[in-house]
C-alpha cells in the first residue's frame, strides 16, 4: 500500500512562486524508488491534466507545454518525496494539484492519468492577477 500526501499549496500573486511537496508512505517491502511520480492539476470546472512526471531514478522528466520552462520537478528518494517548483505563476495555473505514483522501473515516466496507481487528495493553488 502506498499513500501520498501533497503540501505547499496556497494563494500567490501572478509572477510569484510556490513549491509543492508530495511525501509517500509505503508498506514494506515497497520502496519509493519502485515508483515514477507525477503531478497533475484540475482547474475549476475542467478535466484533470498531467503537467509533469519524473522517473524512479530522477534521471528523466516530462513536462506539459503549459508549464515547460516555469515548473521543475525533482525527487529525493531518501525522503520519499517529490517536489514541484513553480515559478512565474499565472492565473491560469489556478487549480487543485495532485500527486500520483506509478509502479515503474522504466527509464522514463508518463502523464497518462489511467496509468497512475496511487493518488493524493490534492493541494489547492490559487494565483491572483
Amino acid at each position: 500500500q502506498v499513500q501520498v500526501v501533497e503540501s505547499g499549496g496556497g494563494l500567490v500573486q501572478a509572477g510569484g512562486s510556490l513549491k509543492l511537496s508530495c511525501t509517500a508512505s509505503l508498506s514494506s517491502p515497497l520502496a519509493f524508488d519502485d515508483y515514477a511520480m507525477g503531478w497533475f492539476r484540475q482547474p475549476p470546472g475542467q478535466r484533470r491534466e498531467g503537467i509533469s512526471c519524473i522517473s524512479w531514478s530522477g534521471a528523466n522528466t516530462v513536462y506539459a507545454d503549459s508549464v515547460k520552462g516555469r515548473f521543475t520537478i525533482s525527487r529525493d528518494n531518501d525522503k520519499n518525496t517529490v517536489y514541484l517548483q513553480m515559478n512565474d505563476l499565472k492565473p491560469d495555473d489556478t487549480a487543485m494539484y495532485f500527486c500520483a505514483a506509478q509502479a515503474s522501473n522504466g527509464i522514463s515516466c508518463d502523464l497518462e492519468e489511467a496509468r497512475m496507481d496511487y493518488w493524493g487528495q490534492g493541494t489547492q493553488v490559487t494565483v491572483s492577477s
